[in-house]
């Protein structure tokens, strides 16, 4: 008998360790999140600091492309992606049926229109080679502020997605490039001008307020935000990066490291 109880109360302890162990199994957990370079990566390490204070670890996986980050997502392969604006979201979840859903917001990078041989709109002549992103909502983004600056006219049902098919009205003729976005700060030199997202701009060392030669308006629909799989957006986890991300901390990181070429959305 006393043999039975010994063995007993020894099970009962390796119980007893195992749920005790099972918490910190769950604080070992490291969650990968996909950014692409620049600020976009740059703000996530910060925010990897500010979360490691809460228990949460984070590694910064870095894309070159817009393609790339939400396929990983989709497939597993991350947490969670900061890279994005809601409209993009909205047209991959559209075009290859991601289940992805925003759980937050965190930065604007304002479009700006760069050039190596002009420095203003007015300068460019006929034809003119201007380069715009080839993927449908940031190339919609970049006609939109070509039409804002009466360079050419879209059709009145075109809308965010806007297409150079959807061009109107052309009065200089321009001859409209479609580049990947990350290609379009490497081909100003072949270029006239070209319409460059904020964060390719910034990692390009290109400043919209200073180097630019047009720039979008600060309030739109492109503020960039964190997506997650729709059936983790609900998780403890997914709270403690928001917080991190939306702290003060972070908040002032961004303001003193970018200045105006980057924008806090929350």
């Amino acid at each position: 008998m006393k043999r039975r109880q010994l063995l007993q109360f020894a099970a009962g302890l390796g119980v007893i360790a195992s749920l005790a162990a099972s918490p910190a199994m769950a604080q070992d957990t490291v969650y990968k999140i996909g950014v692409t370079g620049g600020p976009h990566a740059q703000i996530m390490e910060f925010v990897k600091g500010v979360a490691a204070k809460d228990g949460l670890k984070i590694e910064v996986v870095e894309f070159s492309d817009y393609v790339q980050p939400n396929a990983a997502l989709a497939a597993g392969d991350l947490a969670a992606n900061s890279y994005q604006h809601q409209p993009y979201l909205d047209a991959q979840i559209k075009d290859r049926g991601y289940k992805l859903t925003s759980v937050g917001y965190t930065i604007t990078f304002p479009m700006g229109i760069y050039s190596k041989k002009v420095k203003s709109l007015a300068e460019l002549s006929n034809g003119a080679r201007v380069g715009v992103p080839n993927d449908p909502t940031n190339g919609g983004r970049a006609l939109l502020l070509l039409q804002s600056q009466g360079l050419l006219k879209l059709s009145a049902d075109a809308g965010l997605k806007a297409t150079p098919l959807d061009i109107v009205e052309n009065p200089k003729k321009l001859n409209i490039v479609e580049l990947d976005a990350a290609q379009l700060p490497r081909s100003l030199s072949d270029l006239d001008a070209a319409a460059v997202n904020g964060n390719y701009a910034a990692s390009a060392g290109l400043n919209p307020v200073t180097d630019a030669i047009a720039i979008e308006d600060a309030k739109g629909p492109y503020a960039n935000i964190i997506a997650v799989r729709t059936e983790d957006k609900d998780q403890p986890w997914v709270a403690q990066l928001l917080k991190a991300y939306h702290s003060s901390a972070t908040k002032e990181f961004v303001t003193s490291t970018f200045k105006d070429s980057v924008i806090t959305a929350w």
